[in-house]
């Protein structure tokens, strides 16, 4: 069974995590391809997909989103999973008293959900170092805001990626597609 990983990564946490997934599907003995969605190519070849991207402000990167909103009827019809990371630190639960992973769902989850159907939906923690030059109009805007103490207290650095979380997925993901590549073809429609 042929795996495409594909991910949205601005500096460098969600693809890390798209490494791992990669990594533990290859374990498991699938035959898997790495990519960023922008040189994915041609997608038709894959029997099953793993799509991430990193969140910022609370959605996905644009190249992601139209990567998914490209290959919709193909996604829509071959197994899928996606994941997000973005939250940061160690909290569980907010100051609200919320699920921190769920409330960072990129908005673009409702969406994919309802068009895709996709296997499971999952958000990771990622990873944020202050001292990485920004990207993009909006991070450099961004990152005059990030000095002022309150903020930066409100976002702490460091890697929050939960590496057993990750492989945890990766592995119920493995676990799928192997009963999926076990399970007799259904009869032609005549």
């Amino acid at each position: 069974m042929k795996v495409l990983v594909a991910y949205a990564s601005r500096h460098g946490a969600t693809q890390g995590i798209a490494e791992r997934i990669a990594q533990t599907l290859e374990r498991s003995g699938l035959k898997v391809t790495l990519k960023p969605v922008k040189a994915a190519g041609a997608v038709d070849e894959y029997d099953a997909f793993v799509i991430g991207s990193a969140a910022y402000m609370g959605g996905w990167l644009r190249e992601a989103t139209q990567f998914v909103q490209r290959n919709r009827s193909l996604l829509t019809s071959r197994p899928a999973w996606l994941f997000s990371s973005g939250p940061i630190g160690t909290e569980m639960v907010d100051a609200k008293g919320s699920d921190v992973l769920e409330t960072s769902k990129p908005r673009e989850f409702a969406e994919f959900a309802g068009s895709l159907h996709p296997r499971d939906l999952q958000v990771f923690f990622g990873a944020y170092d202050p001292d990485v030059e920004p990207i993009g109009l909006m991070e450099r805007l961004g990152a005059w805001f990030t000095r002022v103490p309150a903020i930066q207290a409100a976002l702490p650095a460091g890697d929050f990626r939960d590496w057993p979380a990750i492989e945890g997925w990766a592995k119920g993901i493995a676990r799928e597609l192997e009963q999926v590549a076990a399970a007799p073809a259904a009869p032609a429609q005549s």
